[in-house]
């Protein structure tokens, strides 16, 4: 019987509602709000980086949930939700705002296949959550490909090419995005990565140096970073082919 009642008072737990992880993630879905308005002003710049920090809040709010045992039902589903805003419908309108409008139904229609790419791949996330492999991701993740659409933005801006100029490749990689995300594409998740575990002093100097790296042209070392991210999944399909091939082959007899 007390183990029941301690059973019971756990799922209760479960189903409640924690300020501190809420907190980021309601902060992540003002990010993703600010990035709308800010496209509908026609500052593509500030609304592009306004999805890069709704990512790094993203990837807080699990993090200190998980690090306070503060994990929620509601926790999940909230967290969903502000992902589908920050990381689905804004970059779409982002894009859209900035190069594709210019093409017509071509436009909005690359404009929907990434915005519905992340709901699918939002809702298969959270069906397969307990039987997928914790180490890999299946499809691109929905803040990676929205940092990959707002950092070609953000780095076209920077070079001084307008959205008409670009709105082509802004429809290829729009498209690109929503499609592999609701690919079986593998990615590595990062997940295995134990922050609480002691690591060599070169690790934290080359964290530094990674740092660094990026400061230097924050745009296009952020752009191609997303983008072999992006491009690895089909990388690692074509090595797994390829291994599948040798592994098929007949062996030569003795």
């Amino acid at each position: 019987m007390p183990e029941l009642n301690k059973r019971k008072t756990m799922d209760l737990r479960r189903r409640g509602v924690y300020l501190l992880p809420n907190l980021f993630t309601t902060a992540a879905l003002f990010a993703g709000f600010y990035a709308i308005v800010q496209a509908m002003n026609g500052k593509f710049e500030f609304a592009a980086i306004a999805i890069f920090v709704a990512m790094i809040l993203d990837g807080l709010d699990g993090r200190v949930a998980r690090m306070t045992h503060t994990q929620s039902e509601f926790g999940a589903e909230y967290d969903s939700l502000s992902d589908m805003v920050s990381f689905g419908v804004a970059p779409a309108l982002i894009a859209y705002e900035w190069a594709l409008k210019g093409l017509g139904k071509w436009g909005w229609f690359a404009a929907f296949i990434y915005c519905a790419g992340t709901a699918l791949r939002l809702a298969r996330f959270n069906t397969n959550i307990e039987v997928v492999d914790k180490n890999y991701f299946q499809g691109l993740p929905s803040p990676a490909a929205a940092a990959l659409v707002a950092s070609f933005i953000w780095v076209m801006l920077d070079n001084h090419f307008s959205g008409p100029e670009m709105r082509w490749y802004m429809c290829a990689l729009t498209t690109f995005a929503g499609i592999t995300m609701v690919s079986n594409l593998r990615y590595y998740s990062f997940k295995s990565i134990n922050m609480r575990k002691s690591v060599p002093f070169i690790v934290i100097f080359l964290f530094a140096l990674f740092f660094i790296f990026v400061s230097v042209d924050p745009p296009i070392v952020l752009f191609l970073l997303f983008l072999a991210y992006g491009l690895s999944g089909y990388v690692m399909y074509l090595l797994s082919l390829r291994k599948k091939d040798g592994d098929a082959a007949p062996g030569v007899a003795p």
